[in-house]
């Protein structure tokens, strides 16, 4: 289940066919790269060693200790269908508020490591995404020998006069499939995760379904 939020809050509600006949989101501006959002799949990565066919016999034992490591380190695994974006979502997930200016809101980016961020109102509701691309594009910033006025005024703007709005989010339960196809066709980073009220709950990125492709236990998207 899709839904669209924008500043008067919640604007669409809807199947992902439903959400494709509205057409494109209107957007002030989308962003086409970020950092990684959630936390690190789970699993363990298998060790690397290089086997040289001429090292000295002495050797030998060494890397037979190796070999026996990587057979008990990498146990075979239960394979499992992982679908809907609750498998795959980072529920630790920071928000701005629609109060901040500018200069707030990349501070709070910055000192997360993020790449975006959902806005959301003084109730928790969403209300659109925030994201350093947004901020960086060449024709929003000031010139380099643009008057220091200038740059303090483009740093007090509101959050909301330069945020995505309205802006797609997602219900826990919904196909990943379905997320991915969303990502594709709005070029956005991510999708905020939301509940039935449009209180934010988590987010789900291109990094986070990537993640889970290669993770163990693996993503299994065709079972």
């Amino acid at each position: 289940m899709f839904s669209i939020y924008g500043k008067s809050g919640r604007e669409f509600r809807g199947s992902l066919e439903e959400l494709q006949k509205i057409g494109p989101v209107s957007a002030i501006s989308r962003g086409r790269s970020a950092a990684p959002q959630g936390k690190p799949a789970a699993g363990r990565t298998r060790p690397a060693f290089s086997v040289y066919p001429d090292a000295p016999d002495r050797d030998l034992a060494h890397r037979s200790a190796l070999a026996a490591y990587v057979q008990t380190a990498s146990p075979e695994i239960n394979r499992h269908p992982l679908s809907r974006v609750s498998d795959l979502m980072s529920p630790e997930v920071v928000t701005i508020s629609d109060q901040f200016n500018v200069e707030q809101a990349w501070a709070v980016l910055a000192q997360r490591q993020l790449g975006q961020a959902p806005v959301v109102d003084a109730r928790g509701m969403l209300v659109g995404l925030l994201s350093r691309a947004d901020l960086m594009r060449s024709e929003r910033l000031p010139g380099p020998d643009t008057h220091v006025l200038v740059w303090k005024a483009w740093l007090a703007q509101g959050v909301v006069d330069v945020m995505t709005t309205p802006l797609p989010a997602v219900a826990p339960d919904t196909d990943i499939r379905r997320v991915a196809s969303v990502m594709l066709d709005t070029g956005l980073p991510g999708l905020p995760v939301v509940d039935e009220q449009g209180q934010v709950h988590g987010f789900i990125s291109r990094s986070d379904i990537l993640r889970a492709v290669i993770a163990d236990p693996p993503l299994d998207l065709w079972t």
